[in-house]
């Protein structure tokens, strides 16, 4: 029944049939709107409802558009970088058969012929793969390369020149003229035609000596050999182009070597002589086998990661499925189709099912602190107003009505916040699909929405106007509490297992292959990336329960001390509201996800580190094939930034013995590199261990001779020694277990040969990367072997301009260009590991979802406060006019925050090193740190660790801010005075 808004003065409607209208509601215009009231009331605290909400729903709209944008762009990167030879589609069919008369066998490898099968191919590619025609072409070429009968064609070692001739389509739009111009046909062609011409590539001409005007003859087939007269000399336009990649012999010639049995290998150059299209008849007349082809080159920009698996469909379809049949029926039965594109498409799904599951975790733990701040904005707007609302209820307002009031006033502010929001999200990001984004919003806007009126419905639904006491030392949990804890204990423990068990790409291959690769995973998968927020869960949950217990063992001590401050300050604490269980949920669980975010971060940058050092060994590596001058090393250690320099005197080829293995082998000094092994942490040694005996003394020998493993452990004893001491060598493992102990000798590739033995065992060092190495004294290398061919180079600030310009010097090779040197700077072997956008954009997602929680933990921290904010200063207002003084009122607002910002602060670090070491078996950082698709594999493994500063910082800032900001109340309110909040009267 409607209200009536007449005697009682109840706000609302009149009662239908009072007015002589029954069953109809009239508003009655007296009595001012309800929202617009209520805004008018609190506009502050609508205005921070709608920051609140505009904020969260542009981060919830703008995160699926982010992740999409990176992963987008990891994939055409991937492509891209595959170069077209292995991404581009290559149809392929056999020149007509022999069978068919000549006219039609000339006639399928003519332009028009070829141009509409290529027409139809284009459209026998299915989407999501997208065909670039710019960049895809088709022609003739012959398969068997046809040797030239010019001798002014250079031969190295007395072999003629070879030629491959094609006739492919576009050469005018894709390279320029540098001399003569573009062949063409006189006439028909056919396969009798005595004569064409053909154009050749810059380079072509330059290596072979060709000019315009040049003849060359290749055989023919039961006629005179074929003439061809080079009529121009073009320039590609984009050499890196997919029209020339593909096959890079119409661009450059190789010098061939075929293989031979013994002697002296032989050599010969083979170019390319490109035809008109009009005259690939001319190819049926050789014996060079001609095919027809057409190139297929996938464009880039229309790849989208969310079609992975259809994509993948797509390619393999064309490979060996209906896509085939549809090829063969538009060219040649006998047409075959060949492609790298699904083993580039399987490595990106591979690096990106490493990097999704991480960004999920960060994702979730975002979310649910997000979800937590709304929830405690809604509640703590209920506790605000819970005279209010307890009234209204005492006066006969009905539950449904004043949760629809509420709904309705809260989405007023809510929902033009959360459009806002979403706007701000497609102009930040201004890729993606919006759905994803609009649906993340839009669930923000209606979380909002529905926080305050949920909250007032279950604390209002018996009508009173003053409740209990609603404290942690007064309020025990219920059934229902507890019943939910235990649960979440339980998905806690089961998320912890599953994630330690299989990782968090446990079954993401099996999405992939699904067709669900666009989620992030299944919900086994959702349970063990929400692992992190769980574990904050139950830590917050946890803590709650145990907070009353210190604060009662403080009270009894601090009750006998000189002074209420102290005894005050606890009683109040352990009086504080139930409220708090929020604040704290949010607190500890945006302390668990930064302290694990900020651990994989930390992982990320120390693993990439680490591999730079692995296969650098210092700051800066300077390697040569042969001896560098003897005075480049001081001249190294001249330039800016370098503070020692190691010469090395590798040898790869080592022999030992009379085996044809070989193993690398690095002279040192010892001391030098005793200490940069030691600065680098690859298996640092005594120096001593390592330098090489006088001549003339005698090796130690029998059971004083032992090699030391690890970090002094003796291994197998030798046996004799020598007139001539061997030379003590570090080996790995590897090394150490063929060799033993015992002294062998070593051929090196200037024919000396030096005795080793080996006394010392590492698994790492850094002169040589890999699990094969020995390292042995430098001074007792022959004068040639002893030659240093490397320089590690260590220092703060190496400055790779710098040091290449010292090398350059050192070298006599030009500054830009180090020819005789490789010099390798450590940053940039870092920043190498960096490769797809896949994975720098990950990083950046995750360092903002991180970023993102803190604040979101720091948001939660001061609305608490706020909250509690007119409460402390009516108490202190009345302390004072008791004799409290400003020192003693400061003192007591920050003892009374104390023990919940230190419950907090030690419970984020406890629970963030726990949630650490508890998923840290389960969680591999390579992907994400080291892995290059499509590369060679990284060089070491990326393991999850604590951070200390992840774990300390944020724990410290909650700290302080909360007693910074209790200070800072009572500063203020000493200030104002107490007048006003003494006339407030008892707020309860």
């Amino acid at each position: 029944m409607g209200r009536d808004s007449g005697s009682d003065g109840r706000p609302g409607f009149r009662r239908p049939g009072s007015d002589g209208l029954p069953g109809f509601r009239r508003r009655d215009h007296s009595v001012a709107p309800w929202i617009r009231t209520r805004l008018r009331t609190a506009p502050g605290a609508a205005v921070a409802l709608a920051l609140l909400v505009t904020a969260t729903a542009c981060l919830a709209a703008a995160f699926p558009r982010a992740v999409e944008r990176y992963e987008d762009a990891g994939l055409r990167q991937a492509v891209v970088d595959a170069t077209a030879p292995r991404t581009s589609l290559q149809v392929s069919a056999p020149q007509p058969g022999t069978y068919i008369p000549q006219p039609e066998r000339e006639s399928a490898v003519r332009p028009d012929s070829m141009g509409k099968s290529y027409e139809r191919l284009l459209n026998v590619v299915e989407r999501p793969l997208a065909v670039d025609p710019a960049q895809s072409t088709y022609g003739v070429r012959n398969i068997n390369n046809l040797e030239a009968a010019e001798t002014w064609l250079p031969m190295p070692s007395g072999l003629p020149a070879q030629m491959s001739l094609a006739a492919q389509s576009g050469l005018a739009e894709h390279s320029r003229m540098s001399a003569g111009r573009l062949p063409r046909t006189e006439g028909t062609v056919s396969a009798a035609t005595r004569e064409v011409e053909a154009a050749v590539t810059t380079e072509t001409a330059k290596r072979l000596n060709i000019k315009v005007g040049s003849v060359i003859h290749v055989p023919g087939v039961q006629r005179d050999p074929l003439a061809v007269r080079i009529t121009g000399i073009v320039a590609p336009r984009d050499p890196e182009s997919a029209y020339w990649t593909t096959q890079p012999l119409l661009r450059t010639p190789s010098l061939i070597r075929p293989p031979t049995q013994g002697g002296e290998p032989e050599t010969y150059w083979l170019g390319a002589l490109l035809l008109s299209p009009d005259a690939a008849p001319v190819l049926l007349g050789t014996p060079g086998e001609p095919a027809r082809y057409w190139l297929l080159t996938p464009d880039p920009d229309a790849l989208t990661a969310h079609d992975l698996s259809r994509l993948g469909s797509a390619v393999a379809s064309l490979e060996s499925g209906p896509g085939l049949v549809k090829v063969r029926n538009s060219t040649d039965a006998d047409t075959g189709v060949s492609t790298d594109l699904d083993e580039v498409l399987a490595s990106y799904a591979e690096l990106r099912s490493g990097v999704r599951p991480l960004v999920s975790v960060a994702a979730f733990g975002t979310g649910a602190v997000a979800v937590v701040v709304l929830l405690m904005a809604g509640r703590l707007t209920a506790d605000r107003r819970r005279t209010e609302l307890a009234l209204l209820r005492a006066r006969g307002a009905s539950l449904r009505g004043l949760t629809r009031r509420l709904l309705t006033e809260t989405a007023v502010v809510a929902l033009p916040a959360g459009a806002l929001g979403l706007a701000g999200a497609l102009l930040l990001v201004p890729y993606g699909r919006a759905p994803y984004a609009v649906g993340a919003a839009l669930a923000v806007t209606l979380l909002a929405c529905a926080a305050l009126p949920l909250r007032a419905l279950a604390a209002h639904r018996v009508v009173g106007v003053h409740g209990a006491r609603e404290d942690l030392a007064s309020v025990r949990p219920s059934r229902r509490r507890t019943i939910a804890e235990l649960t979440l204990l339980v998905l806690a423990s089961a998320a912890v297992l599953a994630l330690r068990s299989r990782g968090t790409s446990g079954t993401s291959d099996e999405a992939l292959d699904s067709g669900a690769s666009d989620n992030l995973g299944s919900s086994g998968d959702q349970l063990v990336a929400m692992a992190p927020v769980l574990i904050g869960v139950i830590a917050a949950l946890l803590l709650v329960r145990l907070y009353p217990l210190p604060l009662r063992w403080l009270a009894r001590p601090a009750g006998r001390m000189r002074g209420a401050i102290g005894h005050l300050s606890l009683a109040r604490a352990g009086r504080t509201s139930v409220s708090t269980v929020l604040p704290l949920l949010a607190l500890l669980t945006a302390l668990t996800t930064a302290a694990f975010g900020g651990s994989v971060l930390a992982g990320v940058a120390d693993a990439r580190d680490r591999a730079a050092v692995l296969n650098l060994g210092a700051d800066a590596r300077v390697e040569a094939e042969s001896a560098l001058p003897a005075t480049l090393p001081e001249r190294v250690r001249s330039a800016p930034g370098v503070q020692e320099v190691t010469p090395l005197s590798i040898a790869y080829e080592a022999k030992p013995g009379a085996g044809v293995e070989s193993v690398p082998l690095a002279g040192v000094d010892p001391e030098g590199y005793a200490r940069l092994a030691g600065r680098t942490g690859l298996g640092a040694f005594p120096a001593g261990e390592l330098k090489a005996s006088p001549v003339g003394s005698s090796a130690k020998s029998g059971d004083g001779s032992s090699a030391k493993s690890g970090d002094g452990g003796s291994a197998k004893s030798g046996e004799g020694g020598s007139a001539k001491a061997p030379l003590p060598a570090l080996a790995s493992s590897a090394v150490a277990d063929r060799y033993g102990t015992h002294p062998f000798s070593l051929r090196l590739s200037d024919g000396s040969d030096v005795t080793v033995r080996i006394t010392l065992v590492r698994d790492l060092t850094p002169a040589l990367p890999g699990t094969d190495f020995l390292i042995v004294d430098r001074a007792g290398l022959g004068t040639v072997a002893a030659r240093p061919t490397t320089l590690l180079v260590t220092g703060d600030h190496v400055s790779g301009d710098a040091l290449r310009k010292a090398v350059a010097a050192g070298t006599g090779a030009d500054a830009d260009a180090t020819a005789r040197a490789d010099v390798r700077l450590r940053s940039e072997e870092r920043a190498r590991y960096v490769d797809s956008p896949l994975q720098s954009g990950a990083e950046r997602v995750y360092a903002a979802a991180v970023a993102a929680g803190s604040g979101y933990a720091v948001l939660a921290l001061l609305l608490a406060l706020v909250r509690a904010a007119p409460e402390r200063a009516a108490l202190l207002a009345r302390l004072r006019t008791m004799g409290l003084t400003r020192s003693q009122g400061r003192r007591l607002l920050v003892l009374e925050a104390l023990p919940q910002a230190l419950l907090a602060a030690a419970g984020g670090i406890l629970t963030g090193w726990a949630a650490v070491r508890l998923l840290a078996p389960g969680i591999d950082l390579t992907s994400i740190a080291l892995a290059t698709p499509g590369g060679a594999p990284p060089t070491g493994t990326a393991a999850l660790h604590t951070d200390p500063a992840s774990l300390f910082l944020p724990a410290l800032t909650v700290l302080l801010l909360a007693t910074g900001t209790a200070a800072g109340q009572a500063w203020w309110t000493g200030r104002r005075g107490s007048v006003r909040e003494l006339r407030a009267g008892d707020s309860r």
